[in-house]
């Protein structure tokens, strides 16, 4: 490793920079660092802050130097710089660069702040046979002494230029070049033995940066070693996969191996995804461990609801909807099972240990069944699910039968089912909805009380808002029965039952008030006066 030695003099002070360029045995530079490009565009000093005129260092004659020039207006600051022999540590075909400044004499006005054009040149012009030029767009002007040879081997870009111009000292010009630190870094590559080495500290970036140009000019093996790169380390972020992917899919028709590094995002596996997913969702549903189970549910509700708004087609969506189905028949079965070992006279007299693990796999069941429900709801394909849950008449006559300590889960299903008809995220028939009511209503008010005190995730205004909008979707005769039965039940348990007051109060005034069914008619009660109630 070589180093340039830029020596800076202020006010009788030396100051010394050290910027390292990595120098091959072939002797010349790989990898210059990016300072050599970024330094050079900063100004040298402060603003409107004057210095005195100092002397200029000079260089022995017999050291070779390549020069960084700057055209700026003669008021701007002056400095001076060397290149030490003793720094280079490398034989005479190891190219320096020096930066040659005259002295600073006045100070910099606000006006000359402007960005200013900025020559480089790498490489021994004694040693090399052809020039490269690159004309950046930021003011840059890097010169290359390379050699023939070496990109003609490495570059099928360079090789066609070189074929169709034979001079004595040939000169490749490039306008416009995009990346002119990339472009150094790359050619530099090319007289590298092991590209992979030089590229291990290199961000995903940076590689990226490097193989868009080693693209544009040919550079085989440097593609191929980029690749190799990529494929082993790690991506940061979904933004930085999708870039990855992206430069990858593009050298799909240069003939390169891209595969490798495509399979850490796609499969060659033929199992249908479907079969994954019902396999993830039979793990997830049989765990015992109660804080990975809760923590993988959410994860993969998540993980369903951001497929949820890619597009995808109705085949797909059909079958993960089956295989969630499925699941539900089958949580269905085991409650109804557990429910009736539990319902049992004899149940309540064996010893905690036996009771125990049948109340423990009934509050797993349950929560398992509210986690689907919640993730057809997200797929809008929870009517099925409605209808299976309107039609366990037997599991709502045991429910009476338990203990409400182990039955009040069975109870968080339902409310759920009536604030998602209330929200209007499913859409079950007239018989479903009725159906709901005359099942699940009353063991929904039995266990009120305790879902209110003991389950930290009910919502009473939510869950109550719900229930009196799916009993105003009903037929006026059916509204009417349902809301006498809750009022008798209300008025004998106040808060330890649902307060349906706002639902009561809409079909008072549709049934007594204004009748749309009657037109030009006087009912008893049309001219008492009753608050306004907004419908829900």
């Amino acid at each position: 490793m070589a180093e340039i030695r830029l020596t800076k003099v202020e006010q009788g002070q030396t100051k010394i920079r050290n910027v390292p360029i990595a120098v091959t045995p072939e002797g010349f530079w790989c990898c210059p660092s990016p300072n050599v490009f970024q330094k050079s565009l900063k100004t040298p000093n402060p603003l409107n802050k004057p210095k005195a005129p100092l002397p200029t260092t000079q260089t022995p004659a017999h050291k070779k130097q390549t020069s960084v020039t700057e055209k700026r207006p003669a008021s701007a600051a002056p400095k001076s710089g060397a290149v030490s022999d003793e720094k280079r540590g490398v034989s005479s075909d190891t190219p320096s660069v020096t930066t040659s400044v005259p002295a600073e004499r006045t100070p910099r006005s606000k006006t000359e702040s402007v960005p200013r054009k900025v020559s480089i040149e790498f490489g021994e012009p004694g040693t090399s046979d052809l020039r490269v030029i690159l004309l950046g767009k930021q003011g840059f002007t890097v010169k290359l002494n390379v050699h023939k040879n070496i990109l003609v081997a490495n570059s099928s870009f360079f090789a066609n230029k070189i074929s169709v111009q034979q001079p004595v000292f040939p000169c490749i010009e490039i306008d416009d070049c995009e990346d002119v630190e990339i472009c150094v870094e790359t050619i530099g590559l090319m007289y590298c033995k092991e590209m992979k080495q030089r590229l291990i500290k290199q961000s995903v970036s940076r590689v990226l940066r490097i193989i868009k140009v080693a693209e544009q000019l040919g550079f085989q093996s440097c593609m191929q070693s980029c690749l190799e790169y990529l494929e082993a380390v790690p991506w940061v972020g979904e933004e930085e996969e999708e870039k990855v992917v992206s430069s990858v899919l593009r050298l799909q028709s240069e003939g390169i191996g891209v595969t490798p590094v495509l399979k850490r995002v796609s499969s060659d596996i033929s199992k249908p995804h479907k079969d994954t997913f019902s396999h993830i969702l039979e793990l997830v549903l049989k765990s015992n461990e109660e804080r990975g189970r809760r923590e993988m549910k959410s994860v993969v509700l998540k993980l369903l609801r951001e497929n949820n708004c890619l597009p995808s087609s109705s085949g797909s969506v059909d079958s993960y909807n089956e295989i969630i189905y499925g699941s539900c028949r089958s949580c269905l079965d085991s409650i109804l099972i557990l429910f009736k070992q539990a319902a049992e006279p004899v149940f309540s007299s064996n010893s905690t240990d036996c009771r125990e693990p049948v109340v423990k796999q009934m509050v797993l069941e349950a929560d398992n069944l509210s986690w689907m429900l919640e993730i057809l709801i997200d797929r809008q394909a929870a009517d099925e699910f409605a209808v299976m849950w309107a039609s366990q008449q037997e599991l709502a006559s045991l429910h009476t039968k338990l203990p409400i300590v182990s039955r009040h889960h069975v109870s968080c299903i339902t409310a759920k089912l009536f604030v998602g008809i209330g929200k209007g995220e499913l859409l079950p028939s007239k018989d479903t909805r009725n159906l709901l009511l005359q099942t699940w209503l009353q063991p929904l008010i039995n266990d009120y009380s305790w879902l209110q005190h003991g389950s930290r995730s009910f919502d009473r205004k939510v869950v109550e808002e719900g229930i009196g909008r799916t009993i105003l979707t009903l037929p006026l005769e059916e509204q009417q029965s349902i809301l006498l039965s809750w009022l008798g039940s209300f008025l004998k348990s106040g808060d330890n039952c649902p307060n349906l007051q706002r639902a009561f109060e809409v079909w008072w005034r549709r049934t007594f008030v204004r009748p749309y069914a009657e037109t030009g008619s006087t009912r008893p009660l049309d001219h008492v006066t009753t608050p306004k109630v907004t419908e829900h």
